[in-house]
């Protein structure tokens, strides 16, 4: 956000030029109360500038696969932002062992496309990997 900007009241195509996001979205954000626009010039919605760091929030919200419902929540009628902690550790929590679980997917696909075993499934390195990726624990006393 440019500094000049810090207290002002931006049309509906500043803020798309400003953001790259398309006045559909505007209008249905500002629907769905993520956004308020604060009246109109003619037809043209005017936003006051701090809706540009709004926008800024919820993309890393989407970005984070969090809902546009979350997201509202964790905004202020006023549009500020009350970011609800625990809710977003939740979260932080469930991407973390989304990641441990592409990673194993990727460190197997990575494994077969490099591995000289004529059969892969007699690989003891590939099965380790399959266990890690399916999440199967190795039976007791057998090593792999």
């Amino acid at each position: 956000m440019k500094a000049n900007s810090i207290n002002k009241t931006l049309d509906i195509g500043e803020v798309v030029r400003l953001t790259d996001v398309p006045p559909s979205t505007l209008r249905y954000y500002e629907e769905k109360g993520l956004i308020r626009s604060t009246g109109r010039h003619g037809l043209r919605r005017l936003f006051h500038s701090h809706v540009l760091q709004q926008l800024e929030f919820i993309a890393l919200g989407r970005h984070a696969g969090l809902s546009l419902e979350d997201i509202a929540s964790m905004f202020t009628p006023e549009g500020k932002l009350q970011v609800n902690r625990g809710f977003l550790f939740e979260k932080a929590d469930e991407m973390e062992k989304s990641i441990r679980k592409l990673t194993a997917v990727r460190n197997t696909l990575l494994h077969v496309a490099k591995c000289s075993a004529q059969n892969h499934m007699e690989c003891p390195q590939f099965q380790r990997l399959l266990r890690v990726a399916g999440k199967r624990k190795v039976p007791t006393g057998k090593k792999v």
